[in-house]
């Protein structure tokens, strides 16, 4: 079991999905308090506190829009006002897809703004206002996808792809800038995941992606899941991992291994 010396946690966006997952992983691993942020899905929130609640943590909800500075500040005062202080906080909220997801030529300006306030400038605030609540030794950790960063051919992705480049290189700054105060800055990249966003597209676009998978193109043979990410995140919170910043994490099944200048039928040979 891994040595998490802390006991409380704010996770971004983790009324369902990969922000659910951390937040069953870190109580998981003893973690008793844990803030629960949501924007509109209070039902899915509740169903998460009460998940938390079954493992013995003490879940506080938090609602807010973090698009919004003033709601990131007014979320992390209710923070200090429950816990005192905070320990671990996970950078994971984003848009509904019909926020953000245009292609580049298309994309109206609300659209790419939606995704850049959600991503890069939400955590460029909020990890400003945790680390005034934070001890020394502290853990930040960001949702990213690092694909969107390196490659154009998912056109509708250039909104979140570029906000969750732009998180990336935030972690490395922030890593220098909080590394006197040992506090870990580092971000985590899933692979396409099981409850995720993508269960929010069209059913066969999740089935294509399930094929996709086990065709090889991921190594591990299908998609990624919220425990896998929870599991990484737990590991990057631990004691053992307090000498690890400004590095991005692929939880992938070696889906970022894989290569697109030949056929997977000549890369799986053999």
């Amino acid at each position: 079991m891994l040595t998490i010396g802390c006991d409380s946690a704010l996770v971004t966006g983790s009324s369902r999905g990969i922000g659910r997952g951390i937040c069953l992983k870190l109580a998981d691993c003893g973690l008793k308090r844990i803030g629960v942020h949501y924007f509109k899905n209070k039902a899915a929130a509740e169903d998460t506190a009460v998940r938390l609640s079954d493992r013995g943590a003490q879940p506080l909800l938090l609602q807010a829009d973090v698009t919004k500075p003033d709601e990131i500040v007014r979320m992390f005062g209710e923070i200090k006002k429950s816990f005192g202080g905070l320990d671990i906080f996970v950078s994971n909220a984003r848009p509904d897809v019909e926020h953000f997801y245009q292609p580049v030529m298309q994309i109206p300006l609300k659209n790419w703004h939606a995704a850049l306030d959600s991503q890069a400038t939400a955590m460029l605030i909020a990890v400003r206002e945790a680390v005034k609540l934070m001890p020394d030794g502290g853990r930040i950790i960001a949702i990213t996808y690092a694909p969107g960063g390196r490659t154009g051919t998912w056109e509708p992705w250039v909104a979140m792809g570029s906000a969750k480049a732009a998180m990336e290189s935030l972690c490395r700054y922030f890593a220098v800038a909080l590394a006197k105060r040992r506090i870990t800055v580092n971000s985590v990249s899933p692979g396409a995941t099981d409850d995720s966003v993508f269960n929010t597209l069209p059913p066969e676009v999740l089935e294509m992606l399930r094929k996709w998978a086990s065709s090889g193109w991921v190594p591990m043979g299908r998609l990624t899941t919220p425990a896998d990410v929870g599991n990484v995140v737990a590991l990057l919170c631990s004691e053992e991992a307090g000498f690890v910043t400004g590095q991005t994490l692929h939880v992938d099944g070696g889906a970022s291994l894989a290569g697109t200048d030949l056929p997977m039928e000549l890369q799986a040979a053999g």
